[in-house]
């Protein structure tokens, strides 16, 4: 069962899914010092935190990333792990790390999932909220 729901301020709101057992919470912040807007180029730091809140032990084996700009153009990412770690987590442990987006319109929105096996080898697709991309004081794409 997948649930997503966003709390946390109007600033910076944290958006969270949970799917198996396992909760993604993802913030998101402008950086404006790695940001160009005259070259259309605006910049997101983002930070999620994986937690395994289950009785099993789940390793984190790929991504799925689907991005898309305020014109709705659409790109998708896949790989291996994330910030090159395949990382492991057992019940009650959290993973965190802290990754960026570019786009070339000034908001936007992330999705995706993240597919995990556990350690008696059954796979899933754990959801990664979507979550809004967009300048500060802008009215949010992602409620």
């Amino acid at each position: 069962m997948k649930r997503i729901r966003r709390r946390g301020s109007k600033e910076t709101p944290v958006y969270e899914a949970t799917t198996r057992d396992v909760v993604v919470r993802v913030v998101a912040n402008y950086m404006p010092e790695q940001s160009d807007p005259e070259r259309g180029r605006w910049f997101w730091a983002y930070v999620v935190e994986i937690e395994n809140h289950g009785n099993d032990v789940v390793q984190l084996v790929s991504r799925h990333w689907i991005i898309t700009d305020a014109l709705n153009r659409v790109e998708e990412v896949r790989g291996q792990g994330v910030v090159g770690e395949q990382p492991t987590l057992k019940p009650r442990d959290a993973f965190r790390y802290t990754s960026g987006c570019p786009l070339s319109a000034p908001s936007g929105t992330m999705r995706g999932t993240y597919q995990m096996i556990t350690d008696l080898g059954i796979m899933f697709d754990a959801a990664i909220p979507e979550f809004s991309l967009d300048l500060p004081g802008a009215k949010r794409i992602v409620n």
